[in-house]
């Protein structure tokens, strides 16, 4: 795999406003706050000191997302590289160690984060399921290290009690919830069932798809459930067909893959919602046509509207002998990530976890009355010269709150071709 080898590292009420046009455009304030208040912020000493940094990936290289691993840590090895080519500049220089997340069935974080934590790492970037994640997150800031997640939307994480140490670049799923249940209500449909995941991130996002769907006049009718390590899908698949509904979201990880050839031969594909989750290129893993016309939801800007950062990654994991990606999904909130701490870091002069946290929201424009910049050196050069940066990502303006949710979000729409692979639904 390159200079990231995934092998090589084993040991082995929030208010919102939607356009929907193939993005949905949200802009988020933020709710309950309680028991997530942000750490003071730290002294900045004059810029220019040395600093090692150090950080940790807590990523699915195996697992129900195992598909998210290889654009996840694309993302965090691009924007890695990104900050070393400037560490002449800035005296920061920043080393990866790279681990797995795996699931909460094979449960590959219980070896890892504590060989992540032996590391001395001042984050971890992970996980990306919100289950898993919250597996583990207080084993991680009760170590006084950033827990830092591309990916989680559970809304879980908004009130959670995580000494203010707890961030992430994707938004939360009441945003996403709200988009897909408006888009099915829109498509035409007036009952819905769902098969979910039976987990925070699974029943939290359904709830609020089901919510925005019978605020819109709709009826959810089924909603079996399934937990993380089942193999077989049929009772959930017979409870949902019993329903007779006009639409079914999968809200789903991984195992999507073994449900969908027993349901799209009794259900037609074009009334199919994915959601981030399990939204990815299946090709030739099904028969042509198989999927086209089912739609589906992804935190982020389109892969579309980004493609001049997908063309740039897929260029640097050539040139560290790795191959171009299949899918995109979260490498941008990864980069994002890591381009953040390292941001915050140098806005602390520290390499000390909790210094870094209480630089997080400043960096991020959440505070401070910053100066947009939008890339590492541009950014950097404002610290350096004694201002105040704000960084906008490529994954959105992310502008974190207090507890560490980002206040502004892109929900991607997107629909399957002929070709079993999605491309941005401009409808």
């Amino acid at each position: 795999m390159g200079a990231f080898s995934r092998a090589a590292q084993a040991p082995s009420s929030r208010k919102t406003k939607v356009v929907v046009s193939g993005v949905a455009l949200i802009s988020a304030a933020a709710i309950a706050l309680s028991g997530c208040a942000s750490s003071p912020e730290a002294e900045t000493p004059t810029p220019g000191e040395e600093l090692a940094l150090k950080i940790g990936t807590a990523l699915p290289q195996t697992g129900n997302l195992a598909f998210l691993g290889p654009p996840e840590e694309a993302g965090v090895a691009y924007a890695a590289s990104q900050v070393n080519d400037y560490a002449e500049t800035t005296g920061l220089d920043l080393d990866v160690v790279y681990g797995d997340s795996g699931d909460t069935d094979n449960k590959a974080y219980e070896t890892e984060i504590p060989r992540l934590l032996g590391e001395d790492v001042s984050a971890i970037i992970g996980a990306a399921s919100s289950g898993t994640s919250l597996k583990f997150i207080d084993q991680v800031v009760g170590a006084g290290v950033i827990q830092f997640s591309p990916a989680n939307t559970s809304d879980a994480f908004t009130t959670y009690d995580d000494n203010g140490l707890y961030f992430r670049t994707a938004p939360s799923d009441v945003l996403q919830g709200e988009v897909l249940g408006n888009l099915i209500a829109e498509d035409g449909n007036q009952t819905l069932g769902m098969i979910v995941l039976n987990d925070s991130y699974g029943t939290g996002l359904a709830k609020y798809v089901s919510e925005a769907f019978t605020a819109a006049g709709g009826t959810v009718v089924a909603e079996p459930t399934y937990n993380t390590g089942d193999t077989n899908f049929s009772a959930q698949i017979s409870e949902v067909l019993a329903a007779k509904p006009d639409a079914i979201a999968l809200i789903t990880f991984d195992e999507v893959s073994t449900i969908l050839p027993n349901l799209v031969s009794q259900f037609p594909a074009d009334k199919l919602y994915f959601v981030d989750g399990n939204l990815k290129n299946f090709g030739d893993a099904f028969p042509e046509g198989t999927l086209a016309g089912a739609k589906g939801t992804l935190p982020g800007l389109s892969v579309d509207s980004i493609s001049d950062f997908t063309g740039e990654l897929d260029a640097f994991l050539e040139s560290e002998g790795d191959e171009p990606l299949e899918d995109y999904s979260y490498a941008a909130e990864s980069y994002d990530a890591v381009i953040l701490i390292a941001l915050a870091s140098l806005a602390a002069q520290s390499t000390e976890g909790t210094d870094i946290a209480a630089k997080l929201v400043e960096v991020s424009g959440g505070s401070g009355d910053g100066e947009k910049c939008t890339s590492y050196a541009d950014c950097a050069d404002i610290i350096l010269s004694g201002g105040v940066a704000d960084y906008d990502g490529i994954s959105g303006p992310i502008t974190f709150d207090e507890v560490g949710d980002p206040t502004e979000a892109s929900i991607g729409i997107y629909q399957y071709g002929d070709d079993n692979n999605y491309t941005a639904y401009n409808g």
